[in-house]
């Protein structure tokens, strides 16, 4: 998920970057790559290449300027998402979810959502207000936690990510087809 307080536009590379000796920024998937279609496969093996995986995740969330990142947009078919919607600034606040599930929703708010699959397009999508999530950790330990807002969209987002649902499903099919056109045209041009 896009963070809306800076430029959706993402520089894309065309291999993973080494930032530092252990973290590696994989290029953002664009809209119209068949992986953030597909529903995700589930994580079963929690080991040290997980929490790498999740590491560097993280890293490329960070430079792409998100607060969330689920694994089919770095071209990855796992049940994996990271979430931070402090944007780095607490360490405290990386949440990794393998596996995760939505167990209660209530109450509802329309925001203005983005996504860094979608560089550039942005879109009011109805979202509860809390969510209750159950997942485990890049370790294989279960927990849950309650998202509020931007947290719980954050939340739903990337779990529609590993569920292979974009959030412009969520919009009205005239907006859809807008952001649609946009897209073939950036295509056709070679910016997409």
């Amino acid at each position: 998920m896009a963070d809306k307080s800076t430029s959706s536009e993402v520089t894309q590379a065309a291999a993973p970057e080494t930032v530092s000796a252990a973290r590696k920024i994989y290029p953002i998937v664009k809209y119209g790559d068949s992986i953030l279609e597909k529903p995700t496969t589930p994580i079963k093996k929690f080991d040290a290449e997980l929490e790498q995986l999740s590491e560097d995740m993280f890293a490329s969330m960070y430079a792409a300027q998100g607060v969330g990142l689920a694994a089919p947009q770095i071209g990855l078919n796992l049940r994996l998402a990271v979430v931070d919607v402090t944007g780095g600034k607490n360490p405290e606040a990386k949440i990794v979810l393998a596996n995760p599930e939505i167990i209660h929703a209530e109450g509802e708010k329309r925001e203005e959502e983005g996504c860094l699959s979608i560089p550039g397009f942005r879109g009011y999508v109805l979202r509860p207000q809390f969510v209750t999530i159950k997942a485990q950790n890049a370790k294989g330990e279960s927990f849950e936690i309650r998202g509020e807002d931007l947290l719980a969209r954050a939340f739903c987002h990337e779990i529609d990510h590993l569920n292979g649902v974009l959030f412009i499903q969520h919009l009205s099919m005239l907006k859809r087809d807008l952001i649609k056109r946009k897209i073939k045209k950036l295509r056709k041009q070679g910016e997409w």
